[in-house]
């Protein structure tokens, strides 16, 4: 027996007299809920907390230094300016910088921020590769002692940093390294427990019917390593070094113990220098406010554009 309708019953939603069809879960999901707008309102208010302080850093570097405490309490500054900026860069002459709120201390920005380029871009890349390279052995090599290596060294991340800084400074300073980017990468460029930890558990995850199909092809474990593993770890590799380029670039005290010559002094030294240069009745906030935004921009740009993979990169997976 056949049945024949006028309209058309269906999800697509065609035909005269048409009647959608809408899966249960589907309104459930969009109706709000006592719950649901709870962890919305404590989702936006985590938001704010997290921007705000950025955002009052940016307003500040907008305000005029003479309307710095006349207009603390107005969330946009009335009379913005961008004579901060200039000034902490050296675009404006002295007696300019004087008339505009500043001591008539300027940074060096374009040489500092090269120089933290250098100092942040040889500890994310070799650090991430000598952390693959040591966590690719720890998952796949087999070795005499390989599990109490490795337990020395998860045993690493419970050591407070303060505790290895005078070691490291004795050490840099009878190498003769003071004052050289060799001397400022030294106790990081190599390896950390944690990025040796965070790779090895990415490379057990890897099938070894992978490995297996490519060493009976030929590729030795030299090849087997950079020809297959790390192709497939760029996720992970990008997690690495992201977070290690954002550690490195806002390090603060390693550099100001062995890098304070001008030749490799990085962009936090030289804007704590330039606060210092400062009175102390009188501190240049919104100079420092300036130089503070003008030194979190690069990073900032880099999580924009590479953001999306990191947190693609947390639900990695093995299987490619």
């Amino acid at each position: 027996m056949t049945q024949t309708l006028t309209g058309t019953e269906s999800g697509t939603g065609v035909g005269t007299g048409t009647r959608t069809r809408t899966r249960p879960g589907a309104a459930a999901r969009k109706r709000l809920t006592p719950g649901r707008i709870v962890a919305w309102a404590v989702l936006a208010a985590a938001l704010v907390a997290t921007v705000f302080p950025f955002y009052w850093m940016v307003r500040t570097a907008l305000t005029p230094a003479a309307d710095l405490y006349s207009d603390s309490t107005s969330l946009v500054p009335q009379h913005p300016t961008m004579v901060n900026f200039l000034r902490v860069m050296g675009l404006t002459s002295q007696e300019e910088a004087v008339a505009a709120g500043g001591s008539g201390a300027q940074v060096d920005f374009l040489r500092y921020l090269l120089n933290s380029v250098v100092y942040s871009g040889l500890i994310a890349v070799l650090q991430t590769l000598c952390c693959a390279m040591a966590g690719y052995a720890f998952a796949r090599l087999r070795f005499p002692g390989r599990d109490a290596v490795f337990g020395v060294l998860i045993a690493a991340l419970m050591v407070p940093p303060i505790f290895t800084l005078m070691p490291n400074f004795v050490l840099v300073k009878d190498l003769g390294w003071l004052n050289t980017f060799a001397g400022m990468v030294a106790p990081t460029v190599l390896m950390t427990p944690f990025a040796v930890f965070f790779l090895r558990q990415f490379f057990l995850s890897i099938p070894r019917e992978v490995e297996e199909a490519a060493i009976l092809d030929g590729v030795g474990a030299w090849g087997l390593f950079w020809r297959v593993v790390l192709p497939m770890s760029r996720g992970p590799l990008l997690t690495i070094g992201l977070t290690t380029t954002v550690w490195a670039w806002k390090d603060y005290l390693w550099p100001l113990l062995t890098g304070r010559d001008e030749e490799v002094r990085v962009l936090t030294v030289a804007l704590g220098i330039f606060q210092q240069q400062s009175p102390n009745t009188s501190p240049d906030w919104t100079g420092l406010m300036a130089g503070s935004t003008l030194s979190v921009l690069p990073v900032l740009v880099l999580l924009i554009l590479l953001g999306h993979r990191l947190v693609e990169s947390l639900n990695f997976t093995g299987g490619k």
